[in-house]
């Protein structure tokens, strides 16, 4: 069973825009989600940013209902680690941790393994088992020196770790380390370390002197699996879905 040309075409839009606003427009994004899922639901691309699209506007429940229905379509293990940050949004972390343990995880890439062992720790932390949660991002990975992807985020859940244990000067160390892998400045890791010095910033415009710009908030510190982004789809993409069929199940799925 295939979509006609045309409902492809419409499916395929609303896919571009849930891509294109998800980060700094998730509402709307969640929007075009919608409209996306009552055109195919039976697609799992569809179901999958569905999913992604209620994740960034922390519809923990309907994004893990779509994760699910996504996972049953394709038999892929690559949305475990978010499906089990879900169950931590929905105040489940003993079943985040479940799912730590489960056969899945040996399935998982590398960066897949690493964002599972964040969401592991970030369930420690839930549920108070602070040393845990620094046991458990403690891995080779963290003590690697070379700089993946996942680098900054990993140093950094291990910081704020460290932090909450009491343990400052630790710390402090990774914070430092955070920022020279994190090039990008995802991180609010500089703020961090400034903090833990005393550095104070101050406005250096004087009462009565007009200001020329507005000045910037210091970042806030975001869920450690808030880096998950529905799927990219760009102008080749949605060639593709109008060129192609787009297979379905024969079997609806059922939520």
């Amino acid at each position: 069973m295939s979509l006609p040309k045309t409902l492809a075409e419409d499916v395929a839009r609303n896919l571009v825009m849930v891509a294109q606003l998800i980060d700094e427009e998730p509402e709307q994004a969640y929007a075009y989600s919608r409209i996306a899922l009552r055109l195919a639901s039976r697609v799992a691309a569809v179901r999958e940013a569905a999913g992604f699209a209620a994740y960034a506007t922390q519809k923990y429940a309907e994004a893990l209902a779509e994760f699910r229905a996504a996972r049953r379509m394709t038999g892929s293990v690559e949305l475990w680690p978010v499906m089990a940050d879900c169950e931590r949004g929905l105040g489940r972390p003993e079943r985040a941790m479940a799912m730590a343990g489960e056969p899945e995880v040996q399935k998982l890439d590398k960066a897949g393994q690493v964002e599972m062992r964040l969401v592991a720790a970030g369930a420690r932390r839930d549920m108070g088992q602070i040393d845990a949660a620094i046991v458990t991002l403690q891995s080779s990975e963290l003590a690697s020196h070379s700089v993946q992807p996942w680098t900054a985020r990993l140093r950094y859940a291990y910081a704020d770790a460290l932090l909450s244990a009491g343990r400052e000067d630790e710390a402090r160390e990774w914070f430092g380390k955070t920022i020279e892998a994190d090039k990008d400045g995802a991180t609010d890791a500089s703020d961090r370390l400034a903090e833990l010095d005393g550095v104070e910033f101050v406005d250096a415009m004087g009462e009565d002197e007009p200001e020329s710009g507005s000045g910037t908030a210091p970042a806030t510190r975001g869920e450690e699996a808030a880096a998950a982004a529905a799927p990219p789809v760009d102008d080749a993409d949605t060639d593709a879905l109008v060129d192609e069929d787009i297979v379905v199940p024969d079997e609806d799925d059922k939520r």
